[in-house]
C-alpha cells in the first residue's frame, strides 16, 4: 500500500516539475506580449487592463493658438489628453509576412486645449506597428502622423524606439524615444529609480536641446506676417526635457512630464515664443496608472515567478515523499516474504518443549524409589488375608 501510494505522489511530483517548467518557459513569455485583444477604457465599457485615457496638464503656460484664421498668443492654463486605441481588425489584415504574429497596430489621438473654454489649441492622430515584445515601432508602409502644428502639412513618417510604451520588465539602461515634434526617435537615458504612489518605478528623461524644425515655408511666412512686421520667413526652434516614470514589470508609463518650448525666430526682429509649458500628468492619470500597472505587474509576477516557484517546490516534496514511500514499502513486502519463507520450518517442528529427566521427580516411570506403603494396608487386605491362610492350611493337610 505504501509503494502504490508513493508511485502515485511520485508522478504527482513530476507532473508538478513538468508544468512548473512549462509555464517558466512558455506561459510567462506569452503574457509578455502585447495582446491582441487589449480594449481602450471609456465610461461605458472599462474591462480589467483596459487602457485608460492620460491626461496632463501645464499651469501658466505660454501658447500659440488660431482664432479666426490668425495665429495668436494666448497665456492660461493647458490640459493635453492622449488616448490610445489597438486596432484588432487591421492587426488581423495587415500585420503579414514579418510582421505576422510579431507586432500589433495602435491608433493614437492626442488633443490639447485651453482649461478656461474648452477650445482647442492642437490636435493630432497618428497609426502605427508595435513590436508585441519590446513594444518599439516597427517599420510599416502604412504608418502615419497627422499633426496641425507648423509640420502638419506631411503626415508621412517612420516610427522608431519607444512611443506609448516601455517594454515588459524593462531594464536600467537608455532606450530610443521617439518624438513627434521631431519625428525621430533620440536617446531617453536612465536615470534612477523613485517610488510613485504605490509602485517602485524606473526614471528615465530625455532631454532634446534647442532644435530648429522642419517647417514648410508657408507657415514661416503666416508666422512672419503674424509676429514680424517686416521678416519675411524666419525659423522654429524647439527643445524639450521628458521625464518617464516606468512600472519596470509592466512597462507602464505611471507619470510623465514635459517642459516643453517653442520659439519663432524671424529673419527680422524679435524671437516669439510660440511654446512654453510644463506638462504634468494630473493626480488621477497617475493613481489609474499605478493601479493599472500595478494589476499588471502582480499577474505578470504569479504566472512568471511565484506560480513555477510553488510548483516546483511542491513537485519536489512530493518526489521526496514518494520516493520514501516507494523505498519503505518495498522493505516492508521483503520482511514479510522473508517472514513467509520461514514459516514451514516452524510449523513442522515440535514447539512443545520437553521437560528434562531427573531423579527428583517423585514416582516417576524411571524413578528407583519405592512408594511408601500405606499405612491402611492391613484394613484394605484383611479379608483377602485369612483366604489366603486357608488355602494353605488345605494344602498342608493334602
Amino acid at each position: 500500500m505504501k509503494a502504490r501510494l508513493g508511485a502515485v505522489l511520485f508522478g504527482i511530483g513530476v507532473a508538478s516539475l513538468a508544468l512548473a517548467a512549462g509555464t517558466a518557459y512558455y506561459v510567462a513569455p506569452s503574457v509578455t506580449k502585447l495582446p491582441y485583444d487589449l480594449t481602450f477604457c471609456n465610461p461605458d465599457n472599462q474591462p480589467e487592463g483596459c487602457l485608460k485615457a492620460s491626461v496632463a496638464v501645464a499651469e501658466n503656460a505660454t501658447f500659440m493658438q488660431v482664432i479666426d484664421g490668425k495665429p495668436t498668443i494666448q497665456t492660461g492654463a493647458l490640459k493635453a489628453t492622449t488616448e490610445v486605441v489597438p486596432q484588432a481588425s487591421t492587426t488581423a489584415k495587415e500585420m503579414t509576412g514579418d510582421l505576422a504574429g510579431e507586432a500589433v497596430v495602435w491608433q493614437a489621438y492626442g488633443r490639447v486645449i485651453r482649461t478656461d473654454n474648452g477650445s482647442d489649441v492642437s490636435l493630432y492622430s497618428a497609426e502605427l506597428a508595435l513590436d508585441r515584445e519590446t513594444a518599439a515601432a516597427r517599420k510599416w508602409d502604412k504608418q502615419f502622423l497627422d499633426t496641425d502644428g507648423p509640420a502638419g502639412e506631411d503626415d508621412s513618417v517612420e516610427f522608431q524606439g519607444q512611443t506609448y510604451k516601455f517594454p515588459f520588465h524593462a531594464e536600467r539602461r537608455d532606450y530610443e524615444y521617439f518624438d513627434r515634434d521631431l519625428r525621430k526617435a533620440l536617446p531617453i537615458r536612465f536615470d534612477g529609480t523613485e517610488r510613485v504612489k504605490d509602485v517602485e518605478a524606473y526614471r528615465y528623461v530625455q532631454v532634446i536641446p534647442e532644435t530648429e524644425l522642419v517647417v514648410a515655408e508657408g507657415s514661416l511666412t503666416a508666422l512672419a506676417n503674424a509676429f514680424a512686421p517686416g521678416a519675411t520667413t524666419g525659423k522654429v526652434t524647439y527643445s524639450n526635457t521628458r521625464t518617464i516614470w516606468v512600472e519596470p514589470t509592466s512597462g507602464n508609463f505611471v507619470r510623465v512630464r514635459e517642459q516643453q518650448k517653442k520659439n519663432f525666430v524671424p529673419d527680422q526682429g524679435a524671437t516669439v515664443t510660440l511654446l512654453d509649458a510644463d506638462f504634468a500628468y494630473d493626480d488621477v492619470t497617475i493613481s489609474n496608472s499605478v493601479k493599472s500597472a500595478g494589476e499588471t505587474r502582480d499577474k505578470l509576477r504569479l504566472i512568471s515567478r511565484t506560480l513555477p516557484i510553488a510548483l516546483a517546490v511542491l513537485g519536489g516534496l512530493l518526489l521526496i515523499v514518494g520516493l520514501w514511500l516507494i523505498v519503505a514499502g518495498r522493505r516492508s513486502a521483503a520482511d514479510a516474504r522473508l517472514r513467509a519463507d520461514a514459516a514451514p520450518t516452524a510449523i513442522g517442528a515440535s514447539t512443545r518443549q520437553e521437560e528434562p529427566v531427573t531423579d527428583e521427580r517423585p514416582g516417576g516411570p524411571l524413578s528407583d524409589e519405592i512408594p511408601p506403603a500405606s499405612a491402611n494396608w492391613r484394613m484394605e487386605d484383611e479379608s483377602a488375608v485369612p483366604a489366603q491362610r486357608t488355602a494353605s492350611d488345605e494344602a498342608e493337610k493334602r
